[in-house]
């Protein structure tokens, strides 16, 4: 059951889970990006943190939602609406208490909604190219988090296709996708604090 304690604790370790990693997001970030996604990041997570006692109240698809929001309004960058769009529709997906086959099946529908707002494709070095094996490992079984950290690796060889990181061409190969690695560091601490929770 996903009472409110659990609840509590899902949203507070995946938050601080990227904000305890914010400078190694940011170098990444600088090898191939504008170096901000370490810092974006942190703004809007310590915003959902500054909201914890609201967030844990509500049903899980309404936190996600409001989560959403905060993203949305809060990060910077590209990541804030892909983030945003990400959690919204996950909100929008669950129910208040999802088995893993929700959350599998509702993962493939944010991956979808991803997609379409930041009119990528995995395989261009993103954050979809984590999320995309996530969710299969959800659906036929797997170790989310094991899964997550392999797939942010395999983005290092990867040319990058989408984002500011595709402006370099070639040399943005050899360099771990920011995003990737936010989304393995996200799914990480989810699924620990899940696998306690569920």
């Amino acid at each position: 059951m996903l009472d409110e304690a659990r609840r509590r604790a899902l949203i507070e370790t995946a938050a601080r889970s990227v904000i305890d990693h914010a400078d190694e997001l940011t170098a990444l970030d600088q090898a191939i990006g504008d170096g901000d996604h370490g810092l974006n990041m942190k703004r809007g997570l310590e915003a959902v943190l500054a909201d914890l006692d609201s967030l844990a109240a509500k049903p899980l698809p309404d936190a996600l939602k409001a989560i959403g929001m905060t993203l949305v309004m809060k990060v910077g960058g590209a990541s804030g609406p892909l983030y945003g769009t990400l959690a919204m529709t996950l909100g929008k997906e669950l129910p208040a208490d999802p088995t893993r086959a929700d959350l599998g099946r509702a993962l493939g529908v944010a991956i979808e909604a991803v997609k379409a707002r930041g009119k990528s494709e995995i395989g261009q070095k993103t954050m979809l190219d984590v999320l995309a094996p996530v969710a299969d490992a959800l659906t036929h079984g797997g170790d989310p988090a094991a899964v997550a950290s392999a797939a942010a690796e395999a983005t290092i060889p990867m040319k990058a296709i989408r984002g500011r990181a595709s402006f370099l061409g070639d040399r943005s190969i050899g360099h771990m996708d920011p995003g990737a690695r936010s989304s393995a560091l996200l799914v990480a601490a989810i699924s620990q604090t899940a696998e306690k929770a569920l």
